[in-house]
């Protein structure tokens, strides 16, 4: 085939392709049909809105009011002996992604150490924990979704500092789908 019927041929196909619910059976995303668009975002390291979350400094860099309510992610930065106890979430499934540091991680039942580059997936109604272990501070990426444990996030941080009211976590936690095992 010479190159003019190649471009006219695959420009065809793609044009087909890249037009949503033509290809694929794929239905065009409820924040397009009603003409309302996601504004792209770029998202610079030192970005983001700081929460100190019990020990875990978060770092949110996309909140569910930018994504229409599909993904929240944040970088905890997190010292060595903090982590989460087991929990189950009702309502989001979550990404753990290690980019410095080990990281403890249990997810239904099974426990692994996670080094720099390793992802973790905890589905929402399954047990997971995760705790830093080795000597190092570690940074994690999390994902959330759908969005909304953010705003969880944002009560549990204005708790006064020093040792957790575990109770007071456990109601706040509890009024946004998650429990503690």
């Amino acid at each position: 085939m010479d190159r003019k019927k190649f471009i006219q041929t695959t420009g065809a196909a793609a044009g087909i392709i890249l037009v949503p619910g033509l290809a694929n059976g794929r239905s065009i995303p409820n924040s397009y049909k009603n003409g309302a668009k996601l504004d792209p975002k770029i998202i610079k390291n030192e970005d983001g809105k700081v929460l100190n979350v019990i020990g875990d400094i978060q770092t949110h860099k996309l909140v569910g009011s930018e994504t229409d309510n599909q993904i929240v992610e944040w970088v905890d930065n997190v010292s060595p002996g903090v982590g989460i106890p087991p929990h189950v979430h009702t309502k989001e499934d979550e990404i753990f992604r290690v980019i410095k540091g080990q990281v403890e991680i249990t997810v239904a039942g099974k426990t692994t150490v996670l080094m720099a580059g390793d992802t973790a997936f905890a589905p929402k109604n399954i047990p997971h924990a995760w705790k830093v272990v080795g000597t190092e501070n570690a940074k994690m990426i999390t994902s959330a979704f759908p969005a909304g444990i953010e705003i969880m996030f944002a009560e549990l941080a204005e708790l006064p500092p020093g040792p957790p009211d575990f109770e007071k976590v456990t109601k706040i936690c509890g009024a946004h789908g998650i429990t503690f095992i």
